[in-house]
């Protein structure tokens, strides 16, 4: 009788705990430009919000991510060749920008606007952080590589840092995505850049590979951000649809 009691005990446990670990939320690592789009495709997945390079060396050094996104392809594709991660795919793109505080106290009204004048306190992006790296790209298609060594610029970890400091008046202009800018609202003025000297922007989604991870919902859930429904929320928030879609 006891054996047939742990017996029935241990029926009714087993399912609970297979139960508990099928509904564990999916575990998104993703850029910080994407903090608010992916909550409004998803609130389930437990999320993780940081600089692409800083998610990249977390996921290589064993964090329990289950799905990546990225702000560039360098940081999914790397992945990918060390068996760290599935074939990156691409959902979005974006433009950069440049936000002035509201009321505009450094007068910046162009990127030839910053090649002259008064020194400023520049909020940009640091070089390996892709919205670093988009700016730096842009700059040269401008041919005003040299603005960044003209003024006072602070090499920022990811774009929602960037995107405070000008909001806090803390610099005078930042270079951030179309999306940033939106998202901070009225506290600061964006000044659309042109179309001709935009760098290509790519963001990418791949499935970690690591023991543990949850496959099946991490697989779900990139279907899910790159379906029909998914695309038209990343496009009200203000991204555009993948390069060459």
């Amino acid at each position: 009788m006891r054996f047939r009691l742990l017996a029935l005990a241990l029926l009714v446990v087993l399912p609970a705990c297979g139960g508990a670990a099928a509904d564990t939320p999916v575990t998104v690592y993703a850029a910080a430009s994407l903090r608010d789009v992916f909550p409004a495709i998803d609130k389930a997945p437990r999320y993780n919000f940081a600089g692409s390079n800083q998610l990249q060396t977390q996921i290589e050094r064993g964090a329990p991510a289950d799905v990546f996104a990225s702000a560039s392809a360098k940081e999914p594709t790397a992945l990918h060749a060390a068996g760290r991660c599935s074939r990156p795919v691409a959902f979005a793109g974006n433009a950069v920008v440049l936000m002035v505080p509201t009321g505009n106290p450094g007068r910046v009204t162009s990127l030839q606007s910053l090649a002259s004048g008064p020194r400023r306190r520049l909020a940009v992006g640091a070089e390996d952080v892709p919205v670093g790296k988009y700016t730096r790209e842009l700059l040269d298609n401008a041919g005003l590589s040299d603005v960044l060594a003209r003024h006072t610029v602070s090499n920022e970890p990811d774009v929602a840092s960037l995107s405070a400091k000008v909001a806090l008046g803390s610099a005078d202009a930042g270079f951030a995505y179309n999306t940033d800018a939106r998202a901070t609202g009225d506290r600061v003025e964006v000044i659309r850049l042109p179309a001709d000297v935009q760098p290509k922007i790519q963001y990418l989604l791949c499935a970690v590979q690591r023991e543990g991870a949850n496959t099946e919902a991490a697989q779900a859930f990139i279907d899910q951000v790159r379906s029909p429904e998914g695309r038209s929320v990343l496009q009200r928030l203000g991204f555009t649809p993948p390069p060459g879609d």
